[in-house]
């Protein structure tokens, strides 16, 4: 399977640009002449020390006997280059860029790399052709798949294309290191004599160590949610490495990094935001997962992760969870009738997870769609924002939140009958699992405001089954059953096609008696396969909730309705300090405007996405 690690450097949207424009921060690293140097360092000082004292090409101390961290292929990690990167690159010239670059990466993380690392250099239309080609050989069962899983996110209709979704939200990148090949495409404008960026390369270059190190091929989660998990400790070590080699550049390596002027011209309109937004998480919450273990135990305590990787996303929203909070296996019985079956990709049947942090975006996602006229997870609760109103720079996005933050486990399994590849009518699953009954109805909670917000109906003379009209934009019909600390959510085309879905889906109103007529209900259903059902598929369930192995999405999403009327958004908890009612309001100092720049700055100074 083939993983790529993207730079994203550029704005989430045009439309967010229209709004109020933002400037991306870093400086040209001009003259990259040789500061003065110290005529008394030695090999030693710079291999043993780890001095970070800048030395000139006329005054660097000689090669050393046997490769050490510091030094690669001839140059020290402080060591000044001559080359002029303001009319870009030649041959020597990049590879010298390369191998001072490999040299910092190694002396910031204190590993040693294996071998060099070929680089090429390929030009953006290479990179976007590359791009519509995997969108444009998608099979017809990973289109269908993508459509499933990002509906049930109500995020993309089933009748989008969902696959061309997730591969724009890849046009941006502006490099990428490709494990199955060892090598690392850097993408310029220019592919003869590119204009490096010396902080896209170092991230890139860390991941070739890293593969080097931790063979990163053994980390090819089946998942979005599995994926993000593995992320945790992937993308947040590096982008903590990354963080620092900026550092440095702006302190002790000053006026010798290549750096350039980064602009907002490259943004791509069709980026998705909700999807992109669960993209992130291991980025926001993995660098500071990574930075908290090192300063308390050191890089060997970083290093032992990869030998346990997170299992989660829980595990670095809630760092306290990792090795202590495992997710609960969630099995799914088949009961469709003889139209309706799994959906399969390559004989295997194909599922997907979302995890916390698929399903915190997916309930804050409608306050960007609205503009903040509806939330249900407050825009502001996913920006951390300082008390003096900038983004915190390591750590500016946040995925905790009360609807959430009791997941345990959860499994979509999308279903097609013989005319879906036509008429793109799918239906789904989708069964998750929380810690206590409380938290299950939490997420219910926050899930029926998301039915409402999609302008979901009860049916009449049916128990907590929904039906989204004709002519919204998820127009289908829903069965929502809570049992315990299990909330299962079914969808399928019509009212009718429900309990052909699964059986029991559409359970009739109870008529009540006159000894229950006061009694108060949660809404809850019953559903016996919620405690003793047994999953037919688990040897040979392939959980391929990507369009195709190139790509890095896939994302889901649930909703919910209350049990006696349609949902509103009424329902939430007056109570809650960290969350508000729906509203039209954005509160004090935080207007749409200043929230969707403060998103896109977030992207536009980039922690360095890879």
């Amino acid at each position: 399977m083939r993983r790529r690690y993207t730079k994203i450097l550029t704005a989430l949207c045009v439309v967010v640009l229209a709004l109020q424009p933002v400037t991306a921060a870093t400086a040209m690293a001009g003259d990259v002449s040789t500061p003065a140097a110290s005529e008394s360092l030695t090999a030693a000082d710079v291999a043993e020390t780890g001095t970070n004292e800048t030395i000139s090409n006329e005054t660097h101390p000689p090669d050393p006997e046997a490769d050490v961290l510091g030094w690669e292929n001839g140059y020290w990690y402080n060591e000044t280059i001559d080359v002029t990167p303001e009319d870009g690159l030649n041959e020597s010239e990049l590879d010298a860029v390369v191998a001072r670059s490999m040299a910092r990466v190694e002396q910031i993380r204190q590993l040693e790399f294996e071998e060099t690392v070929p680089v090429e250099v390929i030009s953006r239309e290479e990179h976007s052709e590359q791009i519509t080609n995997r969108s444009t050989n998608a099979t017809t069962a990973q289109r269908l798949s993508a459509n499933v899983i990002y509906e049930a996110l109500f995020m993309v209709n089933e009748s989008a294309n969902a696959v061309r979704n997730v591969e724009q939200n890849q046009a941006n990148w502006r490099g990428y290191y490709d494990p199955s090949a060892g090598e690392i495409k850097i993408i310029s404008a220019n592919a003869s004599t590119p204009k490096m960026d010396e902080i896209v390369l170092s991230q890139e270059l860390f991941h070739a160590l890293q593969d080097q190190r931790f063979n990163l091929s053994s980390f090819n989660g089946p998942t979005q949610e599995l994926r993000n998990a593995n992320d945790g400790i992937i993308e947040g070590d590096a982008n903590y490495v990354d963080y620092r080699y900026q550092e440095r550049c702006e302190n002790e390596w000053s006026g010798t990094c290549i750096v350039p002027e980064r602009s907002q011209s490259g943004s791509n309109s069709d980026t998705h935001v909700g999807l992109y937004q669960i993209f992130l998480q291991p980025y926001a919450d993995g660098p500071a997962f990574v930075r908290d273990l090192h300063q308390s135990e050191g890089w060997d305590a970083v290093n032992a992760v990869y030998e346990n990787p997170p299992a989660s996303t829980e595990q670095t929203i809630h760092p306290e969870k990792y090795g202590e909070d495992e997710p609960s296996p969630v099995p799914i019985e088949d009961t469709s009738d003889d139209r309706w079956r799994p959906l399969d990709i390559n004989a295997s049947i194909n599922y997907a997870s979302f995890g916390e942090a698929g399903l915190f975006v997916a309930l804050w996602y409608p306050g960007y769609e609205s503009q903040l006229s509806t939330e249900i997870i407050p825009y502001r609760d996913h920006v951390n924002i300082g008390a003096d109103g900038a983004l915190d720079e390591f750590d500016p996005y946040d995925y905790d939140h009360r609807y959430t933050a009791g997941w345990d486990g959860d499994k979509l399994l999308p279903y097609v009958t013989e005319e879906s590849s036509e008429t793109n009518e799918t239906g789904y699953v989708y069964k998750t699992v929380w810690d206590s009954p409380d938290d299950a109805e939490e997420f219910q909670n926050g899930y029926e405001q998301l039915l409402a917000f999609h302008g979901a109906e009860s049916v009449e003379g049916h128990e907590n089954v929904y039906r989204i009209p004709e002519g919204e934009e998820f127009d289908d019909a829903i069965s929502l059953n809570r049992t315990g600390e299990t909330f299962t959510i079914v969808n399928a085309p019509s009212v009718d096609e429900l309990s052909a879905v699964r059986e029991g889906a559409t359970p009739e109103v109870e008529e009540s008696t006159e000894s229950d007529e006061t009694t108060e209900t949660d809404g809850s259903t019953t559903d016996t396969d919620e405690t003793t059902e047994t999953d037919k598929s688990t040897e040979s369930d392939t959980a391929t909730d990507e369009p195709d192995s190139t790509t890095e999405s896939g994302d889901e999403t649930a909703d919910e309705s209350e049990t006696a009327e349609s949902p509103t958004t009424e329902s939430q908890d007056e109570t809650d300090e960290q969350s508000t009612e729906t509203t039209t309001a954005s509160g004090p100092g935080f207007t749409f405007g200043a929230a969707v720049v403060a998103l896109v700055a977030l992207i536009g100074t980039a922690r360095r996405i890879d």
